[in-house]
């Protein structure tokens, strides 16, 4: 998820989103067309593009699935990319036509495709493309002409204006020249927002770490039984070896190198079985939301809790073996 956050955030779109201070959702709120070319003046903004949102609930159109409503945004179809969307399967919409591109999600929520009609505020819309972002309020709206959306909605403004900024410029910097120069208006960069998904991916991580440590702490338990029962019943050959001569610190030693090899072995086994499982699971969802990432880290941590318990399992039965008596250990059945 942080890998795909990461990416999410640095595939070209804008790095700051100015908005109304006084916005407080809906259509309230909104800016001048003005503004948008105000912004291009403002040091290291390279671009800006006006966007507007327009809702409409579930109730007034009853084929929708989504409860929240749907989304549609108006933006110049020449700067889609400033909106995160790169790359479009089918067509992009023309200006000033009644023409719409929609996420993969809005698809999947009103059972539409490409070639099909939908209908917004009482007008019907042709769907010409699709796109996939991965940010799911995004994939679950429809983009269409922002002259189109103004002239069906009665206003001329924008919701907000996405800003790119010049390569190399520090886009905190940039984002408090914007407030600083303006009054009444609202600036946020996509590190603050990316920071803000962190918390979010934080407070993931922490549950999914405990949901990690219970999985392991279980298979721990497996292990060491397996291991401690392994011992126990070796404990005639190891009387065997102790009469021969044998001293307990090399049947110590024995036992626990065999233990790290199992363990090892274990350790390569299960990472590829890992990666398989991570593979098809990942093919068989047929998403392109998250991308599977592996890291020295990874297996490194894998292969450390391993040996870990491979060696917690096998200490203790072995030292007992292996101060065992070679008369008692003979006798063991």
């Amino acid at each position: 998820m942080e890998e795909s956050v990461q990416t999410t955030f640095n595939e070209g779109g804008a790095e700051i989103t100015v908005t109304n201070a006084t916005n407080i959702g809906g259509n309230s709120g909104l800016l001048d067309m003005s503004f948008i070319d105000d912004l291009k003046n403002v040091t290291n903004v390279s671009d800006a593009v006006g966007q507007l949102s327009v809702s409409e609930s579930p109730e007034s159109y009853s084929q929708s699935k989504n409860i929240m409503g749907n989304m549609f945004y108006g933006i110049n179809a020449s700067k889609l990319n400033l909106a995160g969307i790169s790359d479009v399967n089918g067509s992009i919409f023309d200006e000033n036509s009644f023409e719409a591109i929609v996420g993969v999600r809005y698809c999947e929520l009103n059972n539409v495709s490409i070639g099909d009609n939908i209908t917004f505020l009482g007008h019907d819309f042709k769907i010409v493309g699709t796109f996939e972002t991965g940010i799911v309020m995004k994939d679950n709206a429809a983009y269409i002409s922002l002259d189109t959306l103004q002239n069906i909605s009665d206003t001329q403004e924008v919701s907000s204006i996405l800003v790119k900024t010049s390569e190399g410029a520090n886009d905190t910097v940039v984002s408090q020249n914007i407030r600083d120069k303006y009054e009444n208006v609202s600036t946020l960069t996509s590190s603050e927002m990316s920071s803000m998904l962190d918390d979010v991916i934080g407070i993931l991580d922490t549950a999914s770490l405990a949901i990690s440590g219970l999985a392991i702490f279980v298979g721990a338990i497996g292990v060491v039984n397996t291991m401690v029962m392994t011992v126990y019943e070796r404990t005639k050959e190891i009387g065997v070896l102790k009469s021969i001569g044998w001293k307990s610190k090399k049947i110590l030693t024995m036992i626990l190198g065999e233990t790290l090899v199992l363990t090892t072995l274990s350790g390569i086994i299960g990472s590829i079985l890992g990666i398989l499982i991570a593979e098809i699971g990942i093919r068989l969802i047929g998403t392109n939301r998250f991308s599977l990432v592996y890291t020295p880290k990874t297996f490194i941590l894998a292969f450390g809790i391993t040996i870990i318990v491979g060696i917690i399992g096998g200490v203790y039965p072995a030292y007992k073996a292996s101060k065992l008596a070679p008369t008692e250990a003979l006798r063991y059945e």
